[in-house]
């Protein structure tokens, strides 16, 4: 088992004793407690790498059109998969020099129920042509979805386009209240995860490098990183069963 542990934290030196637990049992269907795995770790000097903060990008809308109540009141579980979505945009820097730092955004859209993304866009600009992209890669995959849609005021989504975009989709506005993050903690955490896993710490010096490991985290993420709050499934795991359940 130490032999286990040592080749995963090769392979995920960001994984803390827990998620080396869960990895071991979903993917070996070996069961053992957290804490024979954490004295296992501490025996082989085995840790984490350090987590690093994330700093949001939002920019709050100045002339807000159309401001939503905090209908989703993080109430963060989801019975059903499309009950309920939460969004946002991030950014991230690419370059080698002080004088020649660029930046990207990610815009994405998760599912409450299932933790997966429903969908992302990767662009140059913070601006509303990413969110609306994303918006409508999302619905055009779940054309049958309703979801409560919930985001923070950001320009984009207090703008009245996006609001008659989500009534024309049959969603339900939801937005987080004047700072308070965590009315919208699920997509804060998301963002969390991603950028301590695999941003920080590294250096990115072309657009395409960063793309293609955002890229890759995300199908990662997706499809190979079991969560303990799924039952130590994927989301896509935990999503194709819900599906066959309905």
């Amino acid at each position: 088992m130490a032999e286990k542990l040592e080749q995963l934290h090769e392979k995920h030196p960001d994984m803390g004793y827990r998620r080396l637990n869960d990895k071991l049992r979903h993917d070996e269907d070996i069961r053992v407690n957290d804490k024979r795995i954490l004295r296992i770790c501490r025996k082989k000097q085995i840790r984490s790498n350090l987590k690093s903060r994330y700093n949001g990008c939002t920019r709050a809308s100045n002339n807000p059109a159309f401001i939503a109540e905090n209908i989703l009141n993080r109430e963060f579980k989801a019975e059903h998969l499309n009950e309920k979505w939460v969004t946002d945009v991030t950014e991230f820097k690419y370059g080698n020099t002080l004088d020649s730092v660029h930046k990207i955004y990610l815009s994405a859209i998760l599912d409450l129920c299932d933790r997966r993304p429903v969908a992302y866009v990767i662009g140059d600009s913070n601006n509303n042509a990413l969110v609306f992209e994303t918006f409508d890669k999302a619905v055009k995959a779940n054309p049958e979805a309703h979801p409560i849609f919930h985001s923070d005021r950001g320009y984009q989504y207090t703008s009245r386009r996006f609001h008659q975009k989500l009534e024309e989709a049959g969603m339900i506005q939801s937005m987080s209240r004047v700072a308070h993050c965590t009315d919208n903690g699920v997509m804060e955490g998301f963002w969390g995860i991603l950028k301590r896993e695999m941003y920080y710490g590294k250096k990115f010096e072309s657009r395409e490098e960063l793309v293609k490991a955002i890229t890759e985290y995300i199908d990662y993420y997706t499809n190979d990183r079991p969560q303990r709050g799924l039952g130590v499934l994927t989301p896509m795991e935990f999503h194709e069963k819900q599906r066959l359940a309905a």
